[in-house]
C-alpha cells in the first residue's frame, strides 16, 4: 500500500478513572478524526478503563529534536531554587 492510499496516522491518549492527565497509549490509522475517536475507544478502552479519549493527527504534533536537548532542558540546571532540595525543611515536616 502506498502512502497515497494510507489513512492518516493518529496518536491516542486516554485519561484513566484514577488519573488527572491523559497518557499516550498508542497509534492508529483512520480516515478522519471522528472515526479515529471511535476506533480508539474500541481498541484502547475495551474494559472501561478510561473516562476521556483524545486523538491527534501525528502530522499535527510539533516536537523538539532530541539533538536540541541542551537548549531546551539544560538551562534549568542553573536555577537551583527550582529544586526542592534547595530549601531546608522545618523539623515539624521532617518526614517529607
Amino acid at each position: 500500500m502506498s502512502n497515497d492510499n494510507e489513512w492518516p496516522l493518529f496518536e491516542v491518549f486516554v485519561r484513566s478513572k484514577a488519573g488527572l492527565d491523559h497518557k499516550h497509549c498508542g497509534s492508529l490509522h483512520a480516515p478522519d478524526p471522528k472515526m479515529a475517536l471511535q476506533m480508539a475507544r474500541d481498541v484502547y478502552t475495551r474494559r472501561q478503563e478510561g473516562v476521556s479519549v483524545w486523538v491527534v493527527r501525528s502530522d499535527q504534533i510539533v516536537a523538539s529534536d532530541p539533538g536540541d536537548k541542551d537548549m531546551y532542558f539544560d538551562p534549568a540546571e542553573d536555577k537551583v531554587y527550582r529544586h526542592p532540595t534547595f530549601y531546608a525543611l522545618p523539623k515539624s515536616v521532617d518526614h517529607m
